[in-house]
């Protein structure tokens, strides 16, 4: 079985889930997209003299070391492949539901998933607005993971030059009401729809919980009604891997967001959990069967 891993060149998760995709098939095949180059005339995707369409399978962990709108124009590349049949964990159409921060929330407050209150607009005035209903704000970018771009602005002062700021760099403002994280948030993950482990991320001194921030990773056991309400969140999209994002607010758990990959450092950090394996696992069941 051939099976190529997409993801960055000298990632830890990248390079990790191609090791394991080796040991399992005795074929290393790590698949940068940058280096790609999409035939259309010959309806051919090439990664140097690979012609992708040759493998098995495809497992998809990065599609860029920084989230931007580009990615979604890489994901095209693999849409095609999946449109003519090759087996691609996750799907690319269901990634493009979740890479943009705003296309993921329309879709958990369509089904009804808890979230902290959330504003969009291009207008500053209105920014301005909302930041006076909520007090505190964080205005996040569409496009981020670890809470790259991410700031938070308060109402008890001038906040129009910082809204115009943080406009310039982006046009459609994302505003989510500043939660208070306790100092930790949670991350379920789920492995083809089925609740695998969780795992909380501590960060007594930022306001986020990021490791890039400073945060740490710690086992943690969720309520089962938390593990029901995780679920819930990530059950429209269909992804093969994921992690949903869960804070515990005195008012109930929230959902932050599901996440396009999902981490692996978190759940070999606080279990005694394998996830590349079992990631490589579940595809290599999935295309074996007739």
């Amino acid at each position: 079985m051939r099976i190529g891993v997409i993801g960055t060149l000298g990632g830890w998760s990248s390079e990790l889930l191609a090791d394991t995709v080796a040991e399992k098939t005795g074929e290393r095949l790590l698949i940068d997209l940058a280096e790609a180059r999409f035939d259309l005339d010959r309806g051919e995707v090439w990664f140097h003299d690979l012609e992708l369409s040759r493998l098995d399978a495809l497992i998809v962990k990065k599609i860029g070391a920084n989230y931007s709108p580009h990615l979604l124009d890489r994901l095209e590349m693999l849409r095609f492949l999946a449109g003519r049949g090759m087996p691609i964990f996750s799907d690319p159409s269901r990634i493009m539901r979740v890479l943009d921060r705003l296309s993921c929330t329309v879709t958990l407050r369509l089904n009804d998933i808890p979230m902290p209150p959330t504003t969009i607009t291009e207008s500053v005035d209105e920014a301005l607005s909302t930041l006076g209903r909520y007090g505190q704000a964080v205005f996040k970018p569409l496009y981020s993971s670890k809470a790259r771009g991410m700031c938070i602005m308060s109402a008890d002062r001038d906040g129009r030059g910082e809204i115009l700021a943080f406009q310039r760099e982006n046009p459609v403002m994302y505003i989510q009401k500043k939660i208070n994280l306790n100092g930790r948030d949670l991350g379920l993950v789920f492995l083809g729809g089925q609740y695998l482990t969780t795992y909380a991320r501590c960060n007594a001194v930022a306001w986020n919980t990021t490791t890039e921030s400073g945060g740490k990773y710690q086992p943690y056991t969720p309520s089962p009604e938390i593990v029901k309400l995780a679920h819930r969140a990530q059950e429209p999209f269909g992804l093969d891997f994921t992690c949903v994002d869960v804070v515990e607010c005195e008012e109930g758990p929230v959902i932050f967001e599901v996440s396009a990959f999902g981490g692996f450092r978190g759940i070999q950090e606080t279990s005694d959990l394998d996830p590349a394996r079992l990631f490589v696992d579940y595809v290599m069941k999935k295309v074996a069967k007739p």
